[in-house]
């Protein structure tokens, strides 16, 4: 089946979407606005892998507003963008994949679009933009055992969800129905506010790998997080942040934060003021549900 695809939010991870699912032959948008907006008219989403000179063109359509017609809008956004999302999307009737870091559940998304027309996802591709260009992270075995992730809010098997994760995945995105998609979040916010947070905070991945301090400081604030959900961890391989020793995690962080996987995977942002803005909005979902236990 071809999907007509609206792909809402043209940075890393929405271009990445974006193309393969237009090279997958589906009738595939993506919307962007300003200097994005005319570079992707002029030379479409240009690809390139890691650090290779190798860059690639997806002549993938552009627009510049949501419109009704569509399948499926993807919103590929940061948490604090998304109310101006929803304020675009409320008079449509497509359904809405939020692929985006959201620890606040599905209810404020639905009490705007509708609740009907939510489905919730996040996405496990990395990248940084190299002017116009999108560097994507080159696959490797860790990133390959972490599929993107794709559920209804309430955890239900429906044909919707059967449909869009069959369309992805002939499409080669790595996906699986996640029936605790809410949790899954929650968790993922968990671990990635403290990381995101020290890694600004020490000016890069390698910065803080050698600060040791530091790395023990954002271990203590991801189990103290993790401590605070509502709902056990999902996937369960969180649970190792909660049991290992904190001397040997701080070990396999620091490895982590020099390795080329980390850098290709947004750790050095471009943009600390949009990346500090979202770490913030994330942070105070969490502390929103952890003062209502």
């Amino acid at each position: 089946m071809v999907l007509k695809l609206l792909v809402y939010g043209a940075g890393v991870t929405g271009s990445l979407f974006a193309a393969r699912l237009h090279e997958a032959g589906h009738d595939v948008s993506i919307l962007a606005r300003g200097e994005r907006l005319a570079a992707l008219r002029q030379h479409g989403v240009q690809l390139a892998e890691g650090d290779s000179p190798a860059v690639r063109r997806v002549p993938v359509p552009v627009v510049e507003h949501p419109a009704d017609g569509y399948d499926l809008i993807a919103v590929f956004v940061r948490a604090h963008q998304a109310d101006a999302v929803l304020e675009s999307l409320a008079g449509l009737e497509a359904d809405v994949l939020f692929a985006l870091s959201w620890a606040a559940g599905p209810e404020p998304l639905g009490a705007v679009i509708g609740h009907e027309r939510v489905l919730l996802s996040f996405p496990t591709d990395g990248g940084t933009m190299d002017g116009d260009v999108v560097r994507y992270r080159p696959a490797s075995f860790l990133t390959r055992r972490v599929p993107m992730p794709v559920g209804e809010p309430d955890g239900r098997a429906t044909p919707r969800l059967d449909r869009i994760v069959r369309a992805f995945r002939a499409a080669g995105i790595n996906a699986k129905a996640e029936p605790r998609m809410d949790a899954w979040l929650k968790t993922h916010a968990a671990f990635a506010v403290p990381l995101g947070q020290a890694v600004l905070a020490a000016g890069g991945p390698v910065a803080l790998a050698a600060d040791p301090d530091a790395v023990r400081a954002m271990i203590r604030l991801m189990r103290q997080n993790l401590a605070a959900m509502p709902t056990p961890a999902v996937p369960r391989g969180f649970v190792a942040l909660q049991t290992l020793p904190e001397g040997l995690l701080a070990a396999l962080l620091r490895r982590f934060l020099r390795s080329p996987t980390a850098a290709h995977s947004g750790l050095n942002n471009a943009t600390p003021a949009a990346e500090a803005a979202e770490l913030e909005q994330t942070a105070e979902q969490m502390r929103a549900y952890a003062r209502a236990r």
